[in-house]
């Protein structure tokens, strides 16, 4: 993915506020970029419309060579289902899912190929990646943060995609469950082979990223 001189203003009454301010990088497969910075100073921002979760108000995002800018929402949401995985603070499981079913629901979502027997196979297979075999008939309920989060991590890669987008994914978690978290996330895709966007505040997860890029008042310094 290439992110070309985004830019991103929002009005309010008669003042216009730049979010961001013309800003440019490239994620590569298999390679963790941290983006940090102070509170407003548009990394989470920058992460939604790279994501095409928001638009943009100028720049351009192109991915595998295709401008999400230009595209429509139905466009951008059958990119975003089938190669992207999300990952946030909140695990956002379906309360009334299994472990399993939360999974199953991804790939039907991504519109997956995978026949009715891979899919199980898929499914089973990431479920052990993240050391949650023995609670895959659980409910989110009786899971804890961290196997919550592990769940979250799961779901975003059964489908394989090729970009993974995390939002301060371990700013609910203690120490110990952020580190367990974030070596997950970096030994998964570089095993897959996929692009990480993270956000993130703690500084102590740095040493997972490959890159870090630092952003301050709605550029990168």
């Amino acid at each position: 993915m290439q992110i070309k001189d985004i830019r991103k203003s929002f009005r309010s009454g008669e003042t216009v506020e730049e979010v961001l301010k013309g800003v440019d990088i490239t994620l590569h497969e298999g390679e963790v970029t941290a983006l940090v910075g102070t509170s407003g100073s548009g990394k989470s921002t920058l992460l939604t419309i790279a994501a095409g979760l928001q638009s943009s108000s100028d720049g351009s995002v192109l991915f595998e060579g295709k401008d999400l800018t230009l595209m429509n929402q139905e466009e951008i949401r059958q990119i975003r289902a089938s190669a992207f995985g999300f990952v946030f603070q909140s695990a956002h499981l379906v309360p009334f899912l299994t472990v399993e079913e939360q999974l199953s629901l991804m790939l039907d979502v991504a519109h997956s190929a995978l026949s009715k027997k891979e899919r199980k196979a898929a499914t089973a297979q990431m479920i052990e990646q993240v050391g949650l075999t023995h609670r895959k008939n659980a409910y989110p309920a009786s899971l804890s943060g961290g196997e919550k989060q592990r769940v979250a991590i799961a779901r975003a890669l059964v489908h394989q995609p090729k970009i993974l987008f995390a939002d301060e994914p371990t700013a609910a978690l203690d120490s110990k469950r952020s580190h367990d978290i974030m070596k997950q996330i970096q030994t998964l895709t570089k095993q897959m082979g996929i692009a990480v966007l993270l956000v993130t505040h703690d500084e102590e997860m740095l040493q997972y990223a490959d890159r870090v890029v630092e952003m301050r008042d709605g550029v990168v310094v």
